[in-house]
C-alpha cells in the first residue's frame, strides 16, 4: 500500500486499517510459526504497511498539536 493511498484515508480510518495490519500480521506470524506460510515476504510488506500508518498518524498528531 502506498502512502499516497494512505494519506486519502480519514484518521478514524487510519487506526482501523492499523489495527488490520496488526490482526494480518499476527496472522503471518502464526502461519510462519506453524510452516503454512509460503509468501514470507508478505510479512516485512506488512511490517512496513503498519509503520506507513503510524507515522501518517503522528503526522496528524503533530500537526493538530501546532
Amino acid at each position: 500500500m502506498k502512502a499516497s493511498e494512505l494519506r486519502k484515508l480519514s484518521t478514524e480510518e487510519l487506526v482501523a486499517k492499523e489495527k488490520e495490519l496488526k490482526q494480518e500480521l499476527f496472522n503471518l506470524r502464526f502461519q510462519l510459526a506453524t510452516g503454512g506460510l509460503s509468501n514470507t515476504q508478505r510479512i516485512g510488506e506488512c511490517k512496513k504497511d503498519v509503520a506507513r500508518v503510524k507515522t501518517l498518524l503522528c503526522e496528524r498528531e503533530l500537526r493538530a498539536a501546532e
